[in-house]
């Protein structure tokens, strides 16, 4: 029993090991596409081929290919367009949500689980068999070709209000009692007690909302027929077959990189605060 015991340190630094290089390996494989856009856009036009061996830098790095694709595309404007629709969305979400939730986790009324789980119905549905009867509706409230149209059927969120319930559930009732007796109303409660308290809840659901309709395509390309406002996706998606007709590989991959970069940067700024809002928010 004695000599099997200096062997169980052993196994545990054994599976340490193993555990490590198992996600290296998840996050090599993971990383290459990454590695590869990265690569392609700096690589100067007409450089090789564009193959596994291309991400290995044997050139001297340029910006031309950001410079041309800064050039084919309105940038600017789509930049604009998306921060609009994402900034829209994610202001009436939280508003939405909170109320919602709220409701779910305090209210006491009659079918309240059976109306939850109605509700959470939703998360079921495949978003395109919703298009043609948003795309009806859209039609008939005169919002068609406008960004009002690409944020309006986001406006309420089934996950949102899941995941504020759930976080208003685990906030004592003794801080809500307090601010009764002192004499809050329901929504004084709600903005001065819930909603500091459940922050953490909120900035989880901020991160899905945000990148979710940052990437958002099928539904933008439904609703928006105008150059003028269209956003990230629809306009990379216009500038990209431009530049395959020329096979300009190296513009596209710039172009990708533009749109990516922001909710890249914002990761790397901001990780240790997503990661302990989603740990929070029991998000897996």
């Amino acid at each position: 029993m004695a000599s099997m015991l200096p062997s169980a340190p052993r196994r545990l630094e054994t599976g340490r090991l193993v555990t490590i290089a198992l996600l290296a390996l998840v996050a090599l494989v993971w990383s290459t596409p990454l590695a590869w856009m990265i690569t392609a856009s700096i690589r100067p036009q007409g450089f090789g081929g564009l193959g596994m061996a291309s991400l290995v830098p044997d050139f001297v790095p340029t910006l031309a290919n950001f410079a041309e694709a800064l050039d084919s595309a309105d940038f600017a404007r789509l930049y604009l367009n998306t921060a609009i629709v994402c900034a829209g969305i994610l202001a009436v979400q939280l508003v939405t949500i909170t109320l919602a939730g709220w409701a779910f986790a305090r209210l006491e009324f009659r079918g309240r689980g059976l109306f939850f789980y109605a509700f959470l119905l939703q998360l079921m549905l495949v978003p395109p068999i919703l298009i043609v009867p948003n795309l009806v509706t859209i039609t008939k409230l005169g919002l068609y070709d406008t960004l009002a149209a690409v944020m309006a059927p986001y406006f309420a969120s089934a996950f949102g209000v899941f995941l504020m319930r759930q976080t208003f559930r685990t906030i004592p009732r003794d801080f809500e009692e307090a601010a009764v007796v002192e004499g809050a109303r329901w929504w004084q409660v709600i903005v001065h007690v819930l909603v500091p308290l459940a922050r953490p809840g909120l900035l989880a659901f901020a991160i899905v909302s945000v990148v979710s309709h940052w990437n958002e395509f099928l539904w933008p390309l439904m609703v928006i027929s105008s150059t003028e406002n269209q956003t990230l996706t629809i306009g990379l998606a216009s500038f990209t077959r431009g530049a395959e007709s020329a096979s300009q590989w190296g513009v596209i991959a710039a172009g990708t990189f533009l749109v990516a970069a922001p909710l890249m940067t914002a990761f790397a700024l901001f990780q240790r605060q997503f990661v302990n809002s989603f740990l929070f928010s029991g998000v897996k």
